[in-house]
């Protein structure tokens, strides 16, 4: 009968032996993932698999110490609780101790929702996701620019004259409340900006435009603040206007150059009538040392008649013909004629001067 392949062998039996490969034969892949055959018929030592390595095998050793192959305490314990622990520990602290600076303050939220305000110093608050501090510099000045100077840019603002200027101006503003500025308004710098745009248009309606320009700057700048300041109250923003400072306020671009000759044309006749007001004042000023003086001849004249008109004769004739080129003696033994002007001249003429003479041919 014939017998079962899976029956052992019968003793007495030989059990045939595969063929060995030759070397023609054409070697196979190795997987590495399978035991290798040696000469001695046994496999080699391979290493844990992937599998074995997430269970914390650690190819098939006991006590590997979970994943990544980390050794146990000398207790036998896994020394991940602790790192877990310490960890949790870390995040707890750095979650929960806050440190604010003197122009700090910190708003305190539990689950998004706000809690309270603290102070500058340590806080403590509870660790996060369950409460979240955000720290706000309530000193600082923050600037927010309006209008920039440049020619593509033009922030023009009607003036009281029913004229257009180019503005430019900025706002320097700081946090009065923090708990307001984060909570109340969607975006308080936009706010500012728009605030401030629609505060100093309403300003400069009530200037014209020479007040624009020069004299009014400074009340106009006052208005804003006020303006900005009452409008960012009724919106409870928790925002102060420190202050407002104009930087530019010139003519639209298109017609600058025909502003910059009106303008001088104004500056010269400013000038004009500075002159004449000089002028009129130092007129007047002489006039009035005239009056003076003649009151004050008048006062001699009363007390002596006949010595005050002579004096004025004297000097009246000395200052009359003072400007005359004669002279006049009186007739007896002196020559009726002297050529004294031309004498006077002569001794006027300085030394180094070239004489020129004139004889009869």
């Amino acid at each position: 009968m014939g017998g079962n392949d899976s029956d052992p062998p019968k003793k007495g039996t030989i059990k045939p032996v595969a063929d060995k490969p030759t070397g023609d034969e054409p070697k196979r892949p190795v997987n590495p993932w399978e035991p290798q055959q040696t000469n001695g018929g046994g496999s080699k030592p391979r290493g844990p698999s992937l599998e074995e390595l997430f269970r914390g095998g650690g190819g098939g050793k006991k006590g590997g110490g979970g994943f990544g192959g980390l050794p146990q305490r000398a207790d036998g314990k896994s020394w991940w609780p602790l790192i877990l622990g310490g960890l949790a520990v870390i995040w707890i602290a750095w979650t929960s101790i806050h440190r604010l600076d003197s122009q700090e303050q910190g708003v305190v939220t539990t689950f998004g929702k706000y809690s309270h305000t603290v102070g500058s110093g340590i806080a403590f608050t509870l660790p996060a996701p369950i409460q979240q501090l955000t720290k706000i510099d309530t000193q600082g000045i923050r600037r927010t620019t309006v209008g920039k100077a440049t020619a593509d840019n033009d922030n023009l603002v009607l003036t009281k004259d029913a004229s257009l200027i180019d503005m430019s101006y900025e706002v320097g503003w700081s946090i009065r409340d923090p708990e307001l500025f984060l909570f109340q308004l969607d975006g308080p710098e936009q706010m500012v900006q728009e605030v401030a745009e629609s505060a100093m248009r309403a300003a400069v309606a009530n200037f014209d435009l020479n007040q624009a320009f020069g004299s009014g700057r400074g009340e106009i700048e006052a208005q804003v603040q006020q303006r900005m300041q009452a409008i960012l109250d009724e919106y409870r923003s928790g925002i102060a206007i420190q202050r407002v400072t104009i930087l530019q306020s010139d003519p639209p671009a298109e017609v600058n150059d025909a502003f910059r000759e009106v303008n001088a044309a104004q500056q010269r006749r400013e000038s004009y009538l500075n002159d004449a007001g000089a002028y009129a004042s130092r007129v007047t000023e002489r006039a009035l040392g005239e009056t003076a003086e003649f009151d004050k001849i008048y006062e001699q004249y009363r007390t002596a008649p006949e010595v005050t008109r002579r004096r004025l004769y004297y000097e009246t004739m000395e200052e009359v013909l003072g400007q005359v080129d004669k002279t006049i003696v009186e007739s007896g033994a002196v020559t009726p004629y002297l050529p004294l002007p031309e004498l006077r001249r002569k001794a006027e003429q300085p030394a180094d001067a070239p004489v020129t003479v004139t004889g009869k041919q």
